[in-house]
């Protein structure tokens, strides 16, 4: 039993040269022989460590327990994410990577959906090497090295080679509103319906996009709404949609400017994030307080709220920053 601990701890301490063979099950034959087989990896080492499984599952109870706790104002998205990644996930032999394209301004919530999203299919969440996040102005800086960027050695064979040691590989590309026109294409066949190519297959991989691009048009129609009288749980995808779509796509300024992603329909779901109202900045101030382990003060969450800037300057509707500023507000009545 020490020997078999001992080949175990050496199997741990090495992680890398672990996953170097993956998936391939691994077999310690030591003491002659008499260990051989006694670890069998993957099954064995991804108790103590974080593995990707092409058969990995995800609960759909789990996953809208965290949307619904942590996510505001934001029906549609709830729907839409909740649905789209369970049935992807379940899906044994699916036709395409699964692409979702967040649109919204700052603070509604769309890199949190993507941090849940990771935190649903891996344990490390946003930290697990099977996560990849791309934010446009740090890695694709310079529009004069555009076609460095899109070439084998950058972020092709970023893509390429990650989602060949994981086929589940979720790949986030943020801040999609200032991304170099073209640059993304660059991954266009990894998104098509291709059972594989140059040998390694795609189908099983997430593409997650972040953008404000059509944030104009959300707001609009969340506010013609709000002015009608109506409930914004009453806006319907449709509404939207394929507003965001062409917005999108005809956006100068955007990295979908005349992208072939939008243009050959390889985008599975434009997602709208609604501008938010005050009570849904009292949630979130709420929600936080809890995380840090203070009881919810609700003198201080609406003290903070009110602290907020709101549009139309006249109605004073929605949050110009979303929740994104208020947990540095808090900090100011929990100052040690």
């Amino acid at each position: 039993m020490k020997l078999g601990r001992a080949a175990l701890g050496l199997l741990l301490l090495a992680p890398l040269a672990v996953r170097a063979v993956e998936p391939i099950s691994l077999g310690l034959a030591l003491a002659g022989g008499v260990l051989t087989g006694y670890i069998s990896y993957p099954r064995l080492y991804c108790l103590f460590a974080e593995c990707c499984s092409p058969k990995r599952s995800l609960s759909r109870e789990a996953l809208q327990k965290d949307l619904d706790s942590k996510l505001f104002g934001q029906h549609l998205a709830k729907k839409v994410i909740l649905n789209a990644l369970s049935g992807f996930i379940s899906n044994p032999k699916p036709k395409k990577p699964l692409t979702l394209s967040l649109h919204g301004w700052t603070g509604t919530g769309k890199n949190f959906v993507s941090k849940i999203i990771a935190e649903n299919i891996y344990e490390g969440g946003l930290n697990s090497d099977y996560v990849h996040l791309f934010v446009a102005t740090l890695h694709f800086p310079h529009i004069s090295n555009i076609t460095l960027y899109k070439a084998r050695d950058q972020l092709q064979s970023w893509i390429r080679g990650n989602v060949s040691a994981c086929a589940r590989s979720i790949f986030i590309f943020d801040e999609m509103d200032k991304m170099h026109a073209g640059l993304i294409d660059a991954i266009k066949p990894y998104l098509d319906y291709y059972d594989n190519l140059d040998g390694v297959s795609y189908q099983k991989a997430i593409f997650i996009f972040l953008s404000n691009a059509g944030a104009e048009r959300i707001t609009d129609v969340a506010l013609d709404f709000w002015r009608s009288g109506k409930q914004r749980e009453e806006i319907k995808l449709k509404d939207m949609e394929h507003a965001l779509s062409v917005s999108a796509f005809n956006n100068k300024n955007s990295g979908f400017w005349h992208s072939s992603l939008i243009d050959r329909n390889l985008i599975d779901y434009f997602v709208p994030f609604l501008p938010l109202e005050y009570k849904h900045l009292k949630m979130c101030i709420r929600v936080e307080m809890q995380s840090r382990g203070y009881e919810v003060d609700e003198d201080i969450v609406s003290r903070v709220a009110e602290e907020m800037t709101f549009f139309p300057k006249e109605e004073r509707v929605f949050s110009d920053k979303g929740c994104k500023t208020v947990f540095t507000k808090l900090d100011y009545y929990y100052d040690d």
